[in-house]
């Protein structure tokens, strides 16, 4: 029931929507962010409902119905669909709801989301506190007071939503709305080794400045850490419960902490969870030893994803990446000779890339023991280095409409943007057409599968579309 206002009045009837818009995107997975909201909102007694329109592949409309007796609806909000989220918050706004927007997109420009999306209110930063205040004080029929990362159109001055120290303290994401069984087969990393796969982070936080990425702007530069024995009770509950065979670890670099990863791998095999693992999120190349891998390897991991970014050393130091090429093509040849499916991830479009560099980072590419690699367009994140100094302190203007990381909105002076995307797709099926990766693919390819795959190979240019 609500007042002519808006505002709810009874913390007894009180439900709450966590909505991931429907938009266009190769990999669906369950969204652990709502599903970390809508756990934490039934832990303080609150009714909650997760509709993932991305994975149901919904219409607004529909989304719109499955929010009809929800007081307050909570919108995850990316940069790539921030157009998509907008337009479903200004509708559920005519309907009367109480909209929140969250994510990495508000939390690095909430007054212009705000201003985009018509919502009441967005949440900066982390989302559990911030958004549980919100919802209070629409239980209580009343206007959220000041909290830090509570920002309306009315806030004078910006703030961060506080972060919760002990992430032991947080159950677990909502899994029984959001089941893995029920998922389309469109996990990160495209194939995959066993389905049902479920994602999971073990840390939240990335003490590492790369320019191109606004991961800290979301989580801060401090990282904080589940204890390996939570982290291990929830692959066994996956496990137990809802038949997970795959474990996807989406962490900005699991192991950071060499004993954290190796408290987790010894505790899945003392458990005997036979489970498969990978990181398709990405580790930092000079985070790993033989020694490592090893015990990765026998707890279940098959695959490791490196962020290595260039083949050419200039610009890996040009964005902060704090890595050598040297040490890349240590860590890919380590976990090569281990047995580990090994995948590199490079970007182009960099400052300073030219049609040369680009050829360098294919040429690296196939140098080393890679299976895979994933090569993409630059985008400028709201909240990265690059976004300060190319969209605050230049006059370029992002473009929303286009594809994240596929549609090239900036480019260096140093090279066209028909060179950028014409050598992209060169890059693709340079690395692909060869008989290594043909075979990689081959083998881990599920016929469920074949219809998305080639679409995705059509996006990324590797067929022709």
């Amino acid at each position: 029931m609500t007042s002519s206002a808006g505002f709810c009045y009874d913390r007894a009837d009180m439900k709450v929507a966590l909505v991931l818009p429907n938009y266009h995107s190769h990999i669906i997975t369950p969204p652990l962010g709502i599903g970390y909201l809508s756990s934490y909102l039934k832990k303080s007694g609150f009714d909650t409902v997760v509709v993932d329109a991305h994975n149901r592949a919904l219409s607004q409309d529909e989304v719109l119905h499955l929010c009809s007796d929800s007081e307050v609806v909570g919108i995850s909000c990316h940069s790539a669909f921030i157009l998509e989220a907008s337009a479903l918050s200004r509708k559920l706004k005519e309907q009367g709801h109480k909209v929140v927007m969250g994510g990495p997109h508000p939390s690095a420009l909430p007054r212009e989301t705000l201003s985009l999306s018509g919502a009441d209110f967005a949440v900066v930063g982390e989302g559990e506190l911030a958004f549980r205040h919100i919802v209070e004080a629409c239980a209580r029929n009343a206007e959220p007071a000041a909290f830090p990362g509570v920002i309306t159109q009315k806030t004078a001055e910006l703030s961060r939503s506080s972060m919760i120290e002990n992430l032991d303290e947080l159950p677990f994401p909502d899994w029984k709305a959001m089941d893995p069984r029920f998922y389309r087969k469109a996990p990160h990393g495209a194939v995959v080794k066993r389905f049902p796969v479920a994602p999971l982070t073990t840390t939240r936080g990335c003490n590492f400045g790369c320019k191109f990425c606004s991961s800290a702007n979301l989580w801060g530069r401090r990282v904080r850490f589940r204890s390996p024995e939570n982290v291990v009770d929830e692959i066994e509950y996956l496990v137990k419960d809802f038949g997970v065979r795959e474990i996807h670890f989406e962490d900005d670099n699991i192991t950071l902490r060499r004993d954290h990863m190796e408290a987790i791998a010894s505790l899945i095999i003392k458990r005997k969870l036979r489970i498969s693992w990978a990181a398709p999120n990405g580790v930092r190349v000079e985070s790993v030893d033989r020694e490592l891998l090893r015990l990765m390897k026998k707890s279940g991991c098959y695959m490791l994803a490196f962020g290595i970014e260039s083949g050419n050393q200039a610009i890996l130091e040009r964005i902060d990446k704090k890595i050598t090429l040297d040490t890349a093509r240590a860590a890919v040849t380590m976990a090569h000779k281990e047995g580990i499916v090994t995948q590199g991830f490079f970007i182009f479009g960099f400052p300073g890339e030219t049609p040369d560099t680009m050829r360098e980072t294919v040429a690296f590419a196939k140098s080393i023991p890679l299976d895979r690699a994933q090569f993409l367009l630059l985008d400028i994140l709201p909240g990265s280095a690059l976004w300060d100094e190319i969209a605050v302190k230049g006059d370029w203007k992002p473009d929303w409409s286009a594809r994240s990381f596929h549609e090239s909105t900036w480019t260096p002076d140093t090279i066209t943007p028909k060179q950028l995307k014409d050598l992209r797709a060169w890059a693709f099926r340079s690395f692909y057409f060869r008989p290594r990766q043909a075979y990689y693919l081959l083998k881990f390819i599920k016929l469920s599968q074949i219809g998305y795959l080639i679409a995705r190979m059509k996006d990324y240019a590797v067929l022709p579309s």
